[in-house]
């Protein structure tokens, strides 16, 4: 069914005559009529009756005026599904229980009139930056891996947040009633982290700080979610995890999980927002000078990133938000 004839159909409904909803659509009065006749035709249906005071609905119209409506609708919104500016931002943040969540949700906060669509289901770097390209979403966090002239032509990235790791412990924890502890007094413990998958970026991550400290993370064991890995640590004197600080997790207050900071250095997790260059949605600008305004400026000389991600600082590969 073609759509300009169903608009067409509906101008003259409201306007009650021909040229009055061609002067409404801004064209010739012999256009509507070909429009209207391709329409009746198509349905094999009469639409309109002519009168001396312009036209009127056929019993026929009448019935086909609220569908012909919804139609317009529906290819409308269709339409805004995929304009930039008109569309929701559709930005990927790995896991909504991590810090760039909470960063997504301060920037919705401060911008509640703009729609948001938050994705997930991307499991590594590559297949969000494909998504990226692709369109299939305007921006995704992630700890890039290789240097930023390695990124595919288009794609920029900026460093948005360094997330401080923190020790995950249960009450019966040998560090539980520690109030700091540095990477070198963990040696002699387990770190437990079976949300890691190889191959991704997060894995290439704790693989470095294993082998930079000399840590023990432990990545075995099926992955039963976030409130299964903080049970069995509230449950244990063995285990710990790491989790970033601004990591929202939230347990039953009976786990009484301690937190416990690590310093001298404090590992950091460096989460880059990627988008291509010439993506034209106003809130992914918005969104990156929300970025740039609320990061938090941190000494270098406190923390610990893989080299990797040392390459990438602002004016040394990165790009500013």
């Amino acid at each position: 069914m073609n759509l300009d004839a169903v608009r067409t159909f509906v101008a003259i409904a409201d306007a009650g005559r021909f040229q009055r909803a061609a002067d409404d659509l801004s064209i010739t009065q012999q256009a509507v009529s070909k429009r209207v006749t391709a329409l009746e035709r198509d349905l094999g249906v009469r639409l309109f009756i002519r009168t001396p005071q312009g036209v009127r609905l056929t019993v026929d119209g009448q019935a086909f005026l609220p569908h012909a409506r919804a139609l317009l609708l529906a290819a409308e919104r269709a339409a805004d599904s995929v304009r930039p500016g008109r569309r929701a931002l559709r930005v990927d943040v790995i896991n909504r229980r991590i810090a760039p969540a909470r960063l997504l949700r301060a920037f919705h906060s401060a911008h509640p009139e703009g729609e948001l669509d938050v994705v997930t289901n991307l499991l590594d770097a590559d297949s969000a930056i494909d998504a990226v390209l692709s369109g299939t979403i305007d921006a995704t966090f992630r700890a890039l891996t290789m240097p930023a002239r390695e990124l595919p032509e288009g794609i920029e990235s900026a460093r948005v947040l360094d997330d401080r790791l923190q020790l995950l412990t249960g009450p019966a924890h040998p560090l539980a009633g520690v109030g700091a502890v540095t990477p070198g007094e963990l040696t002699r413990h387990k770190i437990w982290m079976p949300g890691v998958v190889p191959g991704t970026e997060w894995a290439a991550y704790y693989e470095e700080l294993s082998a930079e400290f000399g840590l023990t993370i432990d990545t075995i064991g099926p992955n039963f979610g976030s409130d299964a890995l903080l049970e069995a640590i509230a449950g244990s004197s063995t285990l710990a995890t790491f989790v970033g600080e601004g990591d929202p997790l939230v347990g039953p207050a009976h786990h009484d999980l301690r937190r416990i900071e690590v310093r001298d250095p404090t590992p950091v997790y460096p989460h880059s927002l990627v988008w291509l260059g010439d993506n034209p949605h106003p809130a992914l600008a918005m969104l990156r000078d929300h970025l740039r305004s609320t990061r938090p400026d941190r000494s270098p000389a406190e923390t610990w990133t893989p080299k990797w991600a040392r390459d990438r600082r602002p004016g040394r590969g990165g790009s500013p938000a």
